[in-house]
């Protein structure tokens, strides 16, 4: 078979749910980075604590504003990459970048001796390791022919 005919072809159940899950989890990633992403942003610092970024107000403006682009910004590149198959491996490295923000976000909070938001880096932190296996391993997406 050629690489057109396998590209029409629907995936096998056991794949289908592997490709469901990477999606639904790719949009959760979306969801969450966008929305702290537009949070930072675009609102004023002095009302992100009440929001519960408690550091919003300690950290420099550009700092804060350049953290909620880049979160925007992958939070676009999880998804539409891999929905257009256009430049598809950009996906896997917006995954890639949000566990590197997770990783910076583990120690700034160590060091703020805020353990209490730490269980929700670490799941922020294996859901995008999810996402960076599943779409260079398990079930990478092809680029348009």
């Amino acid at each position: 078979m050629s690489n057109t005919a396998n590209a029409t072809v629907p995936p096998r159940s056991s794949q289908l749910g592997w490709e469901i899950s990477l999606w639904a989890v790719q949009i959760l990633l979306a969801a969450f980075y966008g929305f702290a992403g537009a949070l930072k942003t675009f609102m004023p610092p002095e009302a992100l604590p009440a929001m519960g970024l408690n550091y919003a107000n300690e950290i420099p403006l550009l700092l804060l504003r350049f953290i909620g682009v880049s979160e925007l910004a992958g939070a676009i590149g999880i998804i539409l990459p891999a929905l257009t198959r256009i430049k598809p491996f950009l996906t896997p490295l917006a995954a890639v970048g949000f566990v590197a923000v997770q990783i910076a976000a583990i120690g700034f909070h160590i060091l703020r001796n805020e353990f209490h938001v730490l269980p929700m880096n670490i799941i922020a932190l294996a859901v995008a390791a999810f996402v960076v296996w599943g779409r260079t391993r398990k079930l990478p997406i092809a680029p348009r022919a």
